[in-house]
């Protein structure tokens, strides 16, 4: 085995590490020496997509358009003071907010690698569920006030109004609609969701495509759309565009990499109790774009998972046509992903997180990691760049025997001059070790890192609050939980 040192003019080329080099180059600065890397021999992919979008970009951008249908309703909007017109007014409201919010949702789970890279899948899926439940209580909204209002104008009873509005195909369409996204939410309830296997709540899941498409119908018959020829256009304009975006990245990506890239299965090896790394090869994988920190979703063509698409991140940086996932079998797939027989043909869906150097504005990092949770962050481990004692590695587990890669995490320790910790025991000891005195103890000039942080929900939840109190500010504290 060979090594090699990067130069700074090389490093400069990936966008991922753009960040890290506008902090270290200044008048008087000096770029601190790479440590040299492993070349088995690995080949650098082609810099990943710069184009990134920011959460606070991403926010800015669905609150004016919610402006924008805000002033779509305010211009048509019928100046009154009787109550069915107020009821009337009231509807068209919420029931444009409403197709607006779908739409977000639906462009939120497009698997848009600009979205993707700079907000996080986690996050996202995080926005996904509270905005589908805002979503869910303006379309009740809407359907109340819109029977109201024609209630009160016609003169009717509640029950007969629900009645003349079902005859108005539009209507029904309409109604079928908030029917298919409320069984939606209704699946996506904790307490539902631990009832139902994976591949039933993504069928029911499919069901949004359908409620969307039939509240579009509704919505070009609606007086806000169907009155103006250029509000119909845009209004039809934004569906398609969605539309477009979910076929592309969650279907015509998806099958172009397969066919592009024929990963096939190599190797199974165990790493420890329950957790295992599966190592694939590939054609062309600098095409990928992959940096460490991310994740794939992998579909294997084979042994009843071929119908199930599984995220797992990337354990070490590609390496030529090779690259490696590392496994907890936590469930049914990834119990059967350990009995996968090399050879094996993978689709690839990626890379999608947003747990990359492209993150890092501070000199020193710190990577804290949970179970097995440390595989996005034993890549970072290898590839960030850094001066001696400018990383630290906390690992986090109940014993010894539960510790993963720990041979790995150790050799990169020893050649990069880092620091590793392992934090060892059970959970519910009297001695936290993520507690903020211990943090700071750990880890000198604590608040003066960059933090990046994975593992389960409540330990990434733990050890972030702790991260707060021990004085690092929030913004430097990059999280990504593994389970979304």
């Amino acid at each position: 085995m060979t090594t090699e040192a990067a130069s700074a003019s090389e490093l400069s080329r990936y966008p991922a590490l753009n960040a890290y080099l506008r902090h270290v180059e200044g008048p008087g600065a000096e770029l601190p020496p790479i440590p040299p890397r492993p070349t088995c021999r690995p080949r650098i992919g082609r810099p990943a997509a710069s184009v990134r979008i920011s959460p606070r970009a991403l926010r800015a951008g669905i609150v004016a358009g919610g402006i924008g249908v805000g002033a779509l309703w305010a211009v048509q909007a019928e100046p009154s003071a009787r109550l069915d017109v107020l009821f009337a007014t009231g509807a068209h409201l919420t029931g444009l907010l409403a197709g607006y919010g779908v739409l977000v949702m639906l462009f939120l789970m497009a698997r848009i690698p600009a979205v993707e890279h700079g907000v996080g899948a986690d996050r996202l899926a995080r926005r996904h569920a509270t905005g589908g439940r805002h979503v869910l209580e303006l379309c009740a909204a809407h359907l109340v006030l819109a029977v109201c209002a024609y209630a009160t104008h016609a003169g009717t009873d509640l029950v007969s109004t629900v009645v003349d509005l079902l005859g108005y195909p539009a209507l029904a369409a309409a109604c079928a609609g908030t029917g298919l996204l409320v069984a939606v939410g209704v699946s996506s309830a904790r307490a539902v969701r631990r009832r139902v296997t994976h591949e039933t709540w993504r069928a029911l899941h499919l069901l949004t495509y359908l409620g969307a498409a039939l509240g579009f119908v509704h919505q070009l018959a609606g007086p806000d759309v169907a009155s103006a020829v250029v509000t119909r256009w845009l209004w039809a304009l934004l569906h398609a565009t969605v539309a477009v975006l979910l076929v592309w990245y969650r279907l015509v990506v998806p099958i172009h990499q397969g066919l592009r890239h024929s990963l096939r299965v190599v190797a199974v090896r165990g790493e420890g109790p329950g957790v295992f790394s599966v190592v694939m090869q590939g054609i062309g994988l600098d095409g990928l774009r992959a940096e460490p920190g991310q994740f794939f979703r992998w579909r294997f063509l084979r042994g009843g998972l071929w119908h199930t698409s599984l995220p797992f991140s990337l354990s070490a940086p590609v390496r030529g046509d090779e690259l490696r996932i590392t496994v907890k079998a936590l469930g049914r797939h990834t119990r059967r992903v350990r009995r996968i027989a090399p050879g094996t043909r993978v689709l690839a869906t990626g890379p999608f997180g947003a747990l990359t150097a492209h993150r890092r504005t501070r000199r020193k990092v710190l990577l804290l990691a949970g179970g097995v949770g440390i595989t996005p962050l034993r890549a970072l481990f290898e590839t960030l760049p850094g001066a001696p004692g400018d990383l630290t590695l906390l690992y986090r587990a109940s014993t010894a025997e539960h510790l993963v890669l720990s041979v790995e995490l150790e050799a990169i320790a020893r050649s990069r001059q880092a620091a590793l910790h392992y934090l060892l025991g059970p959970s519910d000891a009297s001695f936290d070790p993520l507690a903020p005195q211990a943090l700071r103890n750990l880890v000198p000039e604590l608040a003066e890192h960059d933090v990046y942080v994975c593992g389960p929900p409540g330990m990434t939840a733990a050890a972030t609050t702790a991260l707060v109190r021990a004085g690092v500010p929030e913004g430097h504290i990059h999280a990504e939980c593994f389970t979304f």
